[in-house]
């Protein structure tokens, strides 16, 4: 069934669910009319059923005449009768009740008492047999009128087992027929979930680069089809990502060797420069800017190349934390004491804002925490003006911790906002560059806040400059 099409194994599920239902429906009507006559037989009387107890009750009654006269003979009448389809009436000689389970007279006086005494007459539906109570004197002291009726009658409680069970015949088809789509329904499903679990977990091992896997569903339908499709997808994609993936790793290699090789050069170009610039000190002075210009470019180069290599490092592998027990307002105090004494020498006032009470002790990794603030306050250094204003606010909230870095200075445009993430992203006119540099700043900024289990935005601040807001997980120390 497998191998057949999806509607193909729809219709013939259904098709079962309604065989499967009539079949079963035709069995409980079997069986439902083999209880029903059973309990026919066991549970309804036959309409003579009641006339036959009449004989036996009237001799007991004639057994014991005054006793029935006094108000405890009805206990005595009601052990003779068995079953309720006898109903009784006692009266006295003259005709009138005495008790029973009849209210209105059957009677209208002594003379027709008298006249039914020992008979059985009809009356509508029911059968009046009348038995007189006569006296130690000889005398007529009264008489027991027995009532009954000639048809088929319940048994006591069979009435409702016959009613259950033709109930239960009737409602029967609609159980069926709602137990059996369940069944089916289910069984139908199962083969359809089996593929579509296939390509779900396919699909996972794709998303983690793993492509070495195969998908073990074959079948001659839409779903086997499918399965085929997407291993076929994945052969492709793996050629493709392969291919992707050696580029990427020689891109990586290439650009640490180039690190690596352009490391000494610019070392030996700064120590000449250096060394040309102390022995010209007191020289040309055209000879000593140049040489300036050169010292200046070879550190700036050498930044560059350290950052370069830095993000090339993270891209490598996923770098793990080395978390250590850390009081944060006290790291936020040492290095905002840094940024101080930077800020002033710009004419920036910068102001640190703890808006917690107690900043708790945390595990982080601090050097990835200092790397992160270091870069995001030296670009706020970089483009707020002289005069102008550095705010560093820190927050704890139960599951992470927040800071935000706003400025004065030219703040970010929408461009930037969009793309100042983007590996070498130089930025717009708004905070373009002004001494160039790689546009790895944010980049790996952003790279190390994700390693932290945290995420960051840009935005405008109330002033109009920029404003850099980052939040990490708090990793509780164990003794907390």
């Amino acid at each position: 069934m497998n191998h057949r099409s999806l509607v193909t194994q729809f219709r013939l599920a259904f098709a079962w669910i309604v065989i499967a239902s009539i079949l079963a429906t035709a069995a409980t009507y079997v069986l439902a009319a083999f209880l029903y006559v059973n309990a026919q037989y066991k549970s309804v009387y036959p309409a003579n059923y009641y006339e036959r107890q009449i004989p036996g009750i009237d001799a007991d009654v004639r057994n014991r005449p005054l006793a029935l006269l006094l108000p405890s003979g009805e206990e005595i009448l009601r052990q003779a009768i068995q079953g309720d389809g006898i109903r009784y009436q006692v009266v006295n000689g003259e005709g009138r009740i005495l008790y029973g389970t009849i209210r209105e007279p059957l009677y209208q006086d002594r003379a027709e008492l008298y006249r039914r005494l020992n008979t059985t007459v009809k009356s509508r539906d029911d059968y009046i047999h009348t038995v007189p109570l006569i006296g130690d004197n000889g005398q007529i002291a009264g008489a027991v009128a027995l009532v009954y009726q000639l048809k088929p009658t319940f048994a006591e409680g069979g009435g409702w087992r016959v009613v259950a069970i033709a109930a239960v015949a009737l409602l029967s088809p609609f159980f069926y027929m709602a137990g059996f789509t369940l069944l089916f329904s289910r069984i139908f499903v199962n083969r359809i979930n089996r593929p579509l679990r296939l390509l779900m977990e396919a699909s996972r091992k794709i998303k983690e680069r793993d492509l070495d896997f195969t998908i073990p569903y074959h079948a001659d339908n839409e779903l086997g089809r499918l399965c085929l499709a997407f291993s076929e997808m994945k052969e492709e994609l793996k050629m493709s990502l392969s291919a992707q993936w050696k580029m990427e790793q020689e891109r990586l290699e290439m650009v640490e060797a180039l690190a690596h090789d352009l490391k000494a050069p610019l070392s030996i170009i700064r120590g000449y420069s250096e060394a040309l610039l102390d022995a010209h000190a007191g020289g040309d002075a055209k000879l000593l800017q140049y040489l300036a210009v050169i010292k200046g470019n070879a550190e700036k180069s050498t930044n560059l190349v350290q950052q370069l290599q830095y993000a090339s490092d993270l891209e490598r592998s996923d770098a793990q934390l080395r978390l250590v027990p850390v009081k944060l307002s006290e790291f936020l105090e040492h290095k905002f004491s840094q940024y101080e004494v930077q800020a002033r020498r710009h004419h920036i006032e910068m102001t640190l804002h703890i808006l917690s009470d107690n900043l708790p002790t945390l595990l982080i990794d601090p050097d990835k925490l200092e790397r992160i603030l270091d870069n995001i306050v030296s670009n706020s250094l970089q483009y707020t003006p002289a005069a102008g204003r550095i705010r560093i606010s820190v927050c704890a909230e139960p599951e992470r911790i927040v800071y935000a870095i706003c400025d004065s200075g030219s703040g970010f445009s929408p461009k930037d906002m969009e793309k100042a993430f983007d590996k070498f992203y130089r930025g717009d006119e708004a905070r373009g560059s002004q001494d160039g540099h790689a546009g790895l700043g944010l980049y790996i900024v952003k790279q190390l806040v994700e390693q932290l289990g945290g995420d960051i935005r840009l935005s405008r601040s109330e002033s109009g400059g920029a404003c850099v807001t980052f939040q990490h997980r708090r990793y509780e120390p164990p003794d907390s």
